[in-house]
């Protein structure tokens, strides 16, 4: 048996095994997914937790990024695919056949902060923080931040900035934000998976800009919030519509989700970011599988389909130990009826 283990101790080829000849044991079927490091810990624990009530069904999802992810689902080298910034209408036309976009999770885009002389956690305005990615405030003890962290000693300290370097969801979401508080932000810089950044460090995955921020004291970086709490990198309180400045949390994700999950697009593609109502954390947003409408192999296409279905059920289960918030019950029925539209060879997989 060989297994692969993860940075956050959970296997990541769910029972990698040869299967023996057992007679009625169906042969072990092989999924394959890749994409959105935002999503990697809860696909992580749900491929190991689904291959031990279902040995059959081996799960294999590689944390590559969004754009990774979307590029290919694509060019179907992949069963499914995972971002956290939803397909494009030019990216869907690309792929020619009809692709889903599956809700699996909720999560926070953390902003984390390294700035050893502050102890007091700091509180953020999204003006502010774009001006920060602009490069236009370039240092710690800036009177814009000064003036919502009043009674904290501010360091006369260098601003280093660390961004994503490869195609990203969790950019998305954060880009995304900025382009709603910021028009300079929206005029110059705009919002995709991948942007030119005007300023910074770029770095490789979640993982990537975590490990950045950590080595490097004055650093500022967004990470999907469990990858902050692992590496003990403090984060900021944002400010959200409401004017209140909230930590990125479960429940603060769930109040972002609460307007959105009523008022879902037909195609699931959605951004709650800077979500109105109390105690919303502003920088939220949801996480989806990509997958094919129709199918090519029906033996794959049933393994898949059964995989998500449990993901959005049970699954759900694992989302808060892991930092992330369950989908709502209306978003859950979203996702059973795409999972009942998938079909191959004309018929439901479902």
């Amino acid at each position: 048996m060989k297994t692969t283990m993860n940075g956050f101790g959970i296997t990541v080829v769910a029972i990698a095994m040869v299967m023996l000849a057992v007679p009625g044991m169906a042969s072990a079927q092989n999924l394959t997914g890749a994409g959105a490091t935002f999503q990697y810990p809860l696909q992580s624990k749900w491929s190991s937790e689904y291959g031990k009530a279902h040995p059959e069904v081996r799960v294999n999802y590689q944390s590559i990024g969004s754009g990774g992810g979307i590029r290919q689902i694509t060019a179907r080298t992949v069963q499914f695919g995972a971002t956290d910034g939803p397909m494009s209408n030019e990216q869907l036309a690309e792929a020619k056949d009809p692709i889903l976009h599956v809700p699996v999770t909720l999560g926070a885009v953390a902003v984390a902060v390294n700035l050893p002389e502050v102890t007091k956690t700091l509180d953020l305005t999204g003006v502010v923080l774009a001006d920060i990615f602009l490069g236009k405030i370039t240092r710690w003890n800036d009177p814009a931040i000064s003036a919502t962290n009043k009674g904290v000693v501010l360091p006369d300290r260098a601003i280093a900035v660390a961004h994503r370097s490869d195609g990203s969801g969790t950019t998305y979401i954060f880009v995304d934000y900025l382009a709603k508080v910021s028009p300079e932000w929206k005029n110059k810089v705009g919002v995709a998976t991948s942007v030119n950044w005007p300023v910074g460090l770029g770095a490789k995955g979640n993982e990537g800009v975590a490990g950045t921020v950590k080595q490097t004291p004055g650093a500022i970086g967004y990470v999907e919030l469990t990858y902050a709490l692992q590496s003990g990198i403090p984060t900021a309180r944002v400010q959200n519509p409401a004017g209140e400045f909230v930590a990125p949390s479960v429940d603060a994700v769930t109040k972002a989700a609460a307007g959105a999950a009523a008022n879902l697009p037909e195609d699931l593609r959605v951004s709650i970011t800077n979500a109105p109502g109390a105690g919303a954390y502003p920088i939220s947003g949801f996480s989806w599988v990509l997958m094919y409408l129709q199918q090519q192999d029906c033996s794959i296409a049933s393994a898949l389909v059964k995989y998500l279905w449990w993901g959005v059920h049970e699954g759900q289960a694992f989302s808060t130990p892991l930092h992330y918030a369950p989908l709502p019950a209306s978003v859950v029925s979203r996702c059973e009826a795409k999972l009942k539209s998938v079909t191959c060879n004309g018929s439901p997989v479902l």
